[in-house]
C-alpha cells in the first residue's frame, strides 16, 4: 500500500529529505511542491554555506546532526574535512572544554588541541592570537543542493513526484481536517500536508490558520579571491569570540559573520529573482567583521571580496525546530526552522512520527505545540527569536535583559517582590529563584564561576529552613488540567490504575497512541467524574485534547488557579489552626487530596512533597490567591516561615532522589530504570542503563548538566541534573550509567570543563532513606 496522500510544501533540503524518509518507509504517494525551480529553489538551502558542527548541548539535536552526517556521507554529498573551533579568550577556551564534554556525552569523537596544533590544522591562522581549540574530525561541509537532488532522486524512484514553480496559494480543509492544497491552475488532494517552507513557513501556516512561530533573520556572508594557503582539505573554522566562521572554496574563502546587530527580515521585503533569500549586502555592517577576520587570518588582508549577500534563515524563540502536527488543523504538519546541519535527522524523526506514531528521538524540545499562547504573540516571537539568534552563535555574548517579561505572574507576585524575589523565567512564567529577604549563611559555600551563575548562597538558607521549620514555594507555574467525564478515558492513557476512590492521588505515566511513554503526570480524583491533573506543560495538554472523545472535557486551569507548596516539619502546626480539613497523619495520608477551606479561602490540598518534607500542595482560584498567601504567611510568623525559591527546591529535590521529566527522563529513557517504579510499555531505549545518584567527593564545583561520566578514563554516561546538597554537604548529580557501573560504591569521574571531578555512586535517597519525615 502506498500510504496516505501526502503533499510536502518546499523542495529545499528538509522537504527532499522528508520525501526520501517517507518513501523509504513505504509511504510513496508523496507530492513535493516548490515555489521556485528545482532544486536551486532560492530558499535558504540554495545559499547555505553548509558548515556542519554536530556538537550541541541538546542530545536530540546532536543525534539529528550525527544522522545527517552519516546519511550525506553515504550519498556522497558531504566533505568530511572536520571542524575547528578556536578560543582567543580564557572564557571561550573554557566553553570549548564544555563543548568537548557534550561530544563525549553524545558519542561525537573530538579532542581539545593546543594553539600550535590548531595552527597546524588551519595554517592560515595567526597562532599568536589563539589559546587552543576543539577539533571534531567527522564534521564538515554538507553540499546542500547536491543533497536535495540525491534525496529527491531516491524518493522519485519510489514514486514521489516533485513539481517546481508551483507556489501554494491555499490550504484546503473540511471539518477541522486538511484535504489538500491549491497552486495556480492546479489542486492536489491530500490526507496530510507538511510545511517544509523554511522562512516562508509562517505564510504557509497562515493559509491553514496555523501559527508557525519563527522569525526570518539575515546574516552576512562573503566569498573572497584566492588566499595564500587555502585549499579544500582545510577544516571548517569557527571563531566565536568574534562571531565569525570560515570555509574554503578551492583557494578562496567564505566568511560568515554574526557580529553585526540582528537583522530581522519582513518577507514582503525579500528581493525577487532567482535568489529571494539573498538580501542586498550591507557593507557598513561588515567592516568590523572583516577587520576581525583579518586579525585571525592575516592572509585575508591581501584578498578581495568577490561575492557578498545577507542570507536569510529561520529562527525560533528557543533556537529549536518546529516539528509535528498542528493542533488547529488535523493532518497539517510542520518541519520548520531546520538547518542543513540537522536536516536529514529531523526529517527521519518526523517520518518515524508520521508512519509509526512516535519518533525514536525525544522531540519535546522540538514539538510545534510546546509553547504557551503568550509565547506565540508576535512581539514575544520577535524579541526572543532575536535573542536566540545571538545565543545560538555565542552563548557567552552579553545580552540586555529581555523587555518582554512579566507576561505570566502568579497572584503572589506582589508579595514575592516585596520580599526581594529574584525571578527567572520559564514558559513565560516569572518564578522566584531565591529571596533577598532571606539572609545568606555566615559561611556560604563557594561556587566556581560557571555554576554560580543564576545561583545565590541564599539558597542554602532557604533549604536549611525548609528542613528545620517550614517554607512556602510558589507552585503556580506547574501546568494543571481539569478533566471531566468517564474514568475510561484517562485509564486508557495511563500506566497505572487511576480508578480509585475520590480523594486519591496517583503518580503515573502518560502513554501515547503507540503505547510508548509521553511523560509522567499526577492524577487527583476530586469527584466521581472530575480529576485535577498535574502535567508537563502544553504538550500534555495538546495530547489530551486530541485524545478526548465526545463527553470528555479537558481544560487548562493553570492561569485561573494558583498553588503553594507548604513544606517542612512545622507545616502541620502552621496549617491545622487555619483549615476545616483534618490534616492529621491518620486521616490525611500521602498521595491523598481533600477539599475545604484555609481561613475564608476554598482550597484543594494534596499530600505531596517534592522536597522530602511533610506538607501539602495547596491550590485555589487565582482570585483567592493573595488571600491564601497572606493567611498562611501571617500564621506562619509563629513558626518562622519563609518564602523559598527554585534554587533551594532543586537542591532538596535531588537530596530526596525525585526525578524531573524532560531533564532526568525523556521518551527515550525507561522510567523503570529511572527508579520511578512503573512498567514502561513501548520503551525502545537501552534497558541496561540506570539513572544513578552520584555524590561528588571533593570541592564545591557543581555540574551544570549533560557532562560526560567516565569510568577508567572512558565515557560511559552523562549527567542529567545536579545541585549542591546543602543538607548532606556535597554536590549531587544524577546520571544515566550502564547498570554495571550503577552499583553503590562505584567510583566515577565527571568531566567538568577542563577537569575531572571524582564522584561515588550512592544508594538513594540520600536524605531520609526510610521516608520517616513524610509519614507523620
Amino acid at each position: 500500500m502506498p500510504g496516505p496522500r501526502i503533499v510536502i510544501i518546499g523542495a529545499g533540503i528538509v522537504g527532499c529529505a522528508l520525501a526520501d524518509e517517507l518513501t523509504e518507509r513505504g509511504w510513496t504517494d508523496v507530492t513535493v511542491l516548490e515555489r521556485g525551480p528545482l532544486f536551486v529553489t532560492g530558499g535558504s538551502s540554495s545559499h547555505a554555506p553548509g558548515l556542519v558542527f554536530q556538537t550541541n548541548p541538546s542530545r536530540t539535536m546532536a543525534r539529528m546532526a550525527r544522522y545527517t552526517v552519516e546519511k550525506y556521507v553515504s550519498l556522497e554529498c558531504f566533505r568530511q574535512v572536520g571542524s575547528l573551533e578556536v578560543a582567543t579568550t580564557p572564557s571561550r577556551l573554557a566553553e570549548l572544554h564544555r563543548r568537548f564534554g557534550y561530544g563525549q556525552s553524545w558519542g561525537i569523537g573530538s579532542s581539545m588541541v593546543s594553539a600550535e596544533e590548531a595552527a597546524a590544522l588551519f595554517p592560515l591562522m595567526d597562532e599568536e592570537k589563539i589559546l587552543g581549540g576543539l577539533h571534531v574530525p567527522t564534521d564538515g561541509l554538507a553540499l546542500a543542493v547536491a543533497a536535495c537532488e540525491a534525496q529527491a532522486s531516491r524518493a522519485a524512484a519510489r514514486g514521489a513526484v516533485f513539481v517546481g514553480d508551483s507556489p501554494v496559494v491555499s490550504v484546503e480543509q473540511r471539518g477541522g481536517r486538511v484535504t489538500g492544497v491549491t497552486t495556480p491552475g492546479q489542486s492536489y488532494e491530500a490526507d496530510i500536508v507538511v510545511s517544509c517552507a523554511g522562512f516562508w513557513g509562517p505564510s504557509v501556516g497562515a493559509l491553514a490558520g496555523v501559527t508557525i512561530p519563527l522569525l526570518p533573520m539575515a546574516h552576512q556572508y562573503v566569498k573572497t579571491t584566492a588566499t595564500p594557503g587555502a585549499h579544500d582539505g582545510l577544516p571548517i573554522l569557527r571563531h566565536q569570540d568574534q562571531d565569525l566562521y570560515f570555509r574554503t572554496y578551492g583557494e578562496g574563502l567564505g566568511v560568515g559573520s554574526y557580529l553585526h546587530d540582528p537583522i530581522p527580515v519582513d518577507i514582503a521585503d525579500l528581493p525577487g529573482g532567482a535568489h529571494p533569500s539573498k538580501m542586498p549586502f550591507s557593507p557598513a555592517l561588515f567592516e568590523e567583521s572583516w577587520a576581525r577576520a583579518g586579525e585571525l587570518l592575516p592572509g585575508l588582508k591581501n584578498t578581495e571580496i568577490t561575492e557578498s549577500f545577507d542570507g536569510v534563515f529561520s529562527f525560533t524563540v528557543d533556537g529549536n525546530p518546529l516539528l509535528g502536527e498542528a493542533r488547529e488543523l488535523k493532518g497539517f504538519w510542520t518541519a520548520e526552522a531546520i538547518w542543513v546541519t540537522h536536516s536529514a535527522g529531523a526529517a527521519k524523526a518526523v517520518a518515524e512520527w508520521m508512519v509509526d506514531g512516535r519518533s525514536s528521538l525525544d522531540l519535546h524540545e522540538c514539538d510545534l505545540n510546546r509553547f504557551d499562547d503568550a509565547q506565540l504573540a508576535p512581539a514575544y516571537v520577535r524579541e526572543r527569536s532575536i535573542r536566540s539568534f545571538v545565543e545560538v552563535y555565542d552563548i557567552l555574548h552579553p545580552l540586555d535583559p529581555p523587555s518582554v517579561r512579566d507576561v505570566r505572574v502568579s497572584p503572589f507576585h506582589a508579595r514575592q517582590s516585596e520580599l526581594g524575589a529574584v525571578f527567572g523565567e520559564a514558559a513565560g512564567w516569572e518564578r522566584p529563584l531565591w529571596y533577598a529577604s532571606n539572609p545568606p549563611p555566615a559561611s556560604p559555600v563557594e561556587r566556581d564561576e560557571w555554576s554560580s551563575r543564576h545561583w545565590s548562597p541564599i539558597a542554602e538558607t532557604e533549604a536549611r529552613i525548609t528542613r528545620e521549620r517550614v517554607a512556602m514555594y510558589d507552585m503556580t507555574p506547574l501546568t494543571r488540567l481539569e478533566v471531566t467525564g468517564p474514568v475510561d478515558f484517562l485509564q486508557g492513557l495511563t500506566s497505572s490504575n487511576i480508578d480509585r476512590k475520590v480523594g486519591s492521588v496517583v503518580y503515573t505515566l502518560l502513554l501515547d497512541d503507540a503505547g510508548g511513554i509521553r511523560s509522567d503526570i499526577t492524577v487527583a480524583r476530586l469527584a466521581e467524574d472530575r480529576w485535577q491533573i498535574g502535567v508537563n506543560g502544553p504538550l500534555d495538554l495538546d495530547y489530551l485534547l486530541r485524545q478526548a472523545p465526545a463527553g470528555v472535557s479537558v481544560r487548562d486551569i493553570t492561569g485561573g488557579t494558583c498553588g503553594i507548596g507548604l513544606w517542612g516539619p512545622l507545616a502541620r502546626e502552621l496549617v491545622a489552626p487555619l483549615t476545616d480539613i483534618d490534616v492529621s497523619g491518620a486521616d490525611f495520608r500521602y498521595f491523598q487530596a481533600r477539599q475545604g477551606h484555609i481561613g475564608t479561602v476554598p482550597v484543594t490540598m494534596m499530600r505531596l512533597s517534592y522536597v522530602g518534607e511533610l506538607g501539602w500542595e495547596i491550590y485555589t482560584r487565582a482570585d483567592y490567591g493573595l488571600k491564601l498567601w497572606d493567611t498562611l504567611w501571617a500564621e506562619g510568623q509563629k513558626h518562622g516561615v519563609i518564602a523559598a525559591g527554585r534554587a533551594a527546591f532543586s537542591s532538596l529535590r535531588l537530596e530526596k532522589g525525585y526525578r524531573a521529566w524532560g531533564t532526568d527522563m525523556t521518551t527515550e529513557d525507561n522510567p523503570l530504570e529511572a527508579g520511578v517504579g512503573f512498567a514502561a510499555p513501548g520503551f525502545e531505549g537501552d534497558r541496561n542503563k540506570s539513572l544513578t545518584c552520584l555524590v561528588l567527593s571533593a570541592g564545591t564545583d557543581v555540574p551544570l548538566g549533560r557532562e560526560p561520566v567516565y569510568v577508567d578514563g572512558e565515557p560511559v554516561g552523562y549527567v542529567t541534573s545536579a545541585a549542591f546538597g546543602h543538607t548532606i554537604g556535597a554536590p549531587i548529580a544524577y546520571a544515566w550509567l550502564p547498570a554495571g557501573h550503577s552499583v553503590p560504591g562505584t567510583r566515577v569521574e565527571i568531566g567538568y570543563f577542563d577537569r575531572r571531578l571524582p564522584a561515588t555512586v550512592e544508594a538513594e535517597p540520600l536524605f531520609d532513606p526510610k521516608h520517616e519525615r513524610l509519614r507523620g
